[in-house]
């Protein structure tokens, strides 16, 4: 039986602002946030980007700076995605119960782990997700009822390439019905695949990987995001890519002292 997904849905809820912008081909900005404060979810919400990707993963975050960040970025009609630590049903769980607009798993390297994603992260009869937060309903502006009937299909199940393994999987990985989009973590892929970090970006393998991951992506009608580290280079990729993430909170900070500094020393 198929069900429809993000990708799919007619649901034009405003709220879902990176699910709008996705499926308008508006080529929505996404940024991570690795700071546990909601004055910073704040603040980054406030400056035009359309989704925060609170990092879980790598960023200092804990449970309750997760559920009041959600909440903060939401309130201000931006969608929060979660970057949880694995693809394990407890971590996506709790993720979800937050509210937040889709979430974002790391290191993804075969079909088994990507349908393990979209099976805990769908309520039954298509999927394991199990009900019981009200918080979800509040971040999407709507009741529980309704959030109940709509949340399989307008919550983005986002899976990360970063490996060799991954690489060598995406054809079945991104088949996986659910998956919603596809992001390329190249810090990792780089460091899988040419054994150092960052790529230059003109290696012939590197750039085989990307071009790989980006055409199995569209093969199967998936969205294909990733990390762009500067404004310049979010619009080059743009012209590939549905979405980017440009940059982090904890860089822009550094890259602000780092430059007025300069200036002030000179």
């Amino acid at each position: 039986m198929t069900y429809p997904t993000a990708l799919t849905t007619t649901n034009s809820n405003p709220r879902l602002r990176l699910l709008q912008g996705l499926k308008a081909g508006t080529k929505p900005v996404m940024t991570f946030m690795g700071l546990p404060s909601v004055r910073t979810a704040q603040i980054v919400a406030l400056t035009g980007v359309d989704s925060i990707i609170l990092d879980c993963e790598h960023g200092h975050i804990s449970d309750d700076s997760m559920h009041n960040s959600v909440a903060a970025i939401s309130a201000l009609n931006v969608s929060p995605v979660i970057r949880i630590r694995a693809p394990l049903p407890d971590l996506i769980k709790r993720a979800l119960d937050t509210g937040a607009h889709g979430i974002m798993v790391p290191q993804i390297n075969n079909a088994a782990e990507a349908e393990l994603v979209v099976r805990y992260s769908k309520f039954p009869p298509q999927g394991l997700r199990g009900q019981g937060s009200a918080f979800p309903a509040i971040a999407h502006g709507i009741t529980i009822p309704e959030y109940m009937k709509s949340a399989d299909e307008t919550l983005i199940t986002c899976l990360q390439i970063e490996t060799k393994e991954g690489l060598d999987n995406v054809e079945e990985i991104c088949a996986v019905p659910g998956v919603d989009l596809v992001f390329i973590g190249p810090n990792d892929l780089a460091q899988s695949i040419l054994g150092y970090v960052p790529a230059r970006g003109d290696e012939p393998e590197f750039i085989a990987a990307l071009d790989k991951i980006v055409a199995a992506a569209k093969k199967h009608g998936k969205w294909v995001s990733r990390l762009s580290n500067s404004g310049a280079l979010a619009k080059e990729h743009l012209e590939v890519y549905d979405t980017v993430a440009m940059g982090a909170d904890m860089k822009a900070i550094t890259m602000w002292f780092t430059q007025e500094l300069d200036v002030l020393r000179k």
